[in-house]
């Protein structure tokens, strides 16, 4: 989905106009993929623009630095700050929010130690991920021939800019096999995520998602189902998934900031329940709409007002 431009970027302290947001060719990040990120949203309310469970989102993005060894030179309530201010500054109602931490010009190799991090913060404008159809009707998926990463090999609970080269992969085969996203499976065969989004099936009226050691990314958008499900009284567990419960599910659906709350179709070919979304995943969606857009009151705290 192309990128409209906004007016300010938030660039290791200080804010820039969008186009002088540059980077040295030779930077570490580039080369290496030594970086990490997050994917947030705002959204527009009766009292302006709300950002969804930022804090949670900021402290997942100061995790995965300590993960990788990285040190970001801003304390957890400065990144806090300066995503509202750069949302405030761009004067938007409602829009996509990229942070990132990256290690930059200076040094070379794979020792990432003596590197220094730069922190910059995006927004701009961005429209329902998986499209207005897919959000309404449904995707249609395929399990992808790519695995998961194994976790002794990079840790899935890191957002690393690196590791998503493997998310790709799996974007791209199902685009050219006419697919709307791909499944990825972890190296023992279960069930782990999508390319960028959690996984949820229903099955005899209880939510079942795959646990985060199946190589699930710890989700917000998944955490948020999980608890509006239970409150709804709705049994939600946390269970090894394999393909084969995935084709006999009675109602599935994806999660994640990007894409927000989207059904599934079908996977390979397999219709799940009537091919349609269920009544369930219609309900959890609405919920979770009324919920960001500030029309429950009950999760309030869940939404940091920009102004």
């Amino acid at each position: 989905m192309p990128i409209t431009e906004s007016s300010k970027i938030w660039m290791d302290g200080s804010l820039v106009d969008w186009k002088d947001a540059n980077v040295h060719v030779l930077s570490h990040g580039l080369h290496y993929g030594s970086g990490v990120f997050e994917g947030i949203r705002a959204y527009s309310t009766d009292q302006g623009p709300a950002v969804f469970r930022l804090q949670d989102h900021v402290d997942r993005f100061f995790n995965s630095a300590k993960m990788l060894l990285m040190e970001i030179p801003f304390t957890n309530k400065t990144i806090f700050d300066a995503i509202k201010e750069t949302v405030h500054v761009n004067g938007l109602d409602s829009c996509y929010i990229r942070p990132i931490a990256f290690l930059g010009y200076g040094e070379m190799g794979l020792n990432p130690l003596m590197c220094k991090t730069s922190v910059s913060i995006a927004v701009w404008p961005w429209g329902t991920y998986l499209g207005e159809d897919g959000l309404q009707n449904g995707i249609r998926t395929k399990v992808s021939s790519w695995q998961r990463h194994d976790p002794n090999s990079v840790p899935p609970a890191v957002k690393c800019t690196g590791m998503y080269v493997n998310s790709s992969l799996a974007k791209v085969e199902a685009i050219k096999s006419g697919y709307d996203e791909c499944i990825l499976l972890n190296p023992q065969g279960e069930v782990a995520e999508c390319t960028g989004e959690n996984i949820f099936v229903i099955k005899n009226n209880a939510l079942i998602t795959p646990p985060i050691s199946s190589g699930a990314l710890d989700g917000i958008t998944r955490d948020s189902i999980m608890r509006v499900a239970s409150d709804m009284g709705y049994q939600v567990k946390e269970q090894t998934l394999l393909r084969s419960d995935l084709y006999i599910a009675d109602e599935a659906f994806l999660t994640g900031t990007a894409a927000e709350v989207v059904p599934i179709a079908s996977v390979d070919d397999r219709e799940i329940g009537s091919g349609k979304p269920g009544e369930m995943t219609k309900r959890l969606q609405n919920a979770f709409f009324s919920i960001v857009r500030g029309e429950n009151g009950k999760y309030k705290d869940w939404l940091e007002y920009v102004v």
